[in-house]
């Protein structure tokens, strides 16, 4: 099984003082924060929540 590990991450400031972090693999993995390690943990949660999706429909994340 696929875990966020395996995959390319950029995480770069936005325009408003916070921080975006996504996977540019998988179309609709992002997530911000305050804070890098903020954007950095939602973007797992968010990551955990598509590979239940594509799980659940019988696919494999690309």
């Amino acid at each position: 099984m696929r875990s966020l590990k395996n995959y390319t991450v950029v995480l770069r400031p936005d325009d408003n003082g916070t921080f975006v972090a996504y996977v540019p693999a998988i179309v609709g993995c992002h997530a911000w924060g305050e804070t890098t390690e903020a954007a950095q943990a939602e973007l797992v949660h968010v990551f955990e929540m598509i590979l239940e999706e594509y799980q659940e429909a019988g696919q494999a994340l690309p």
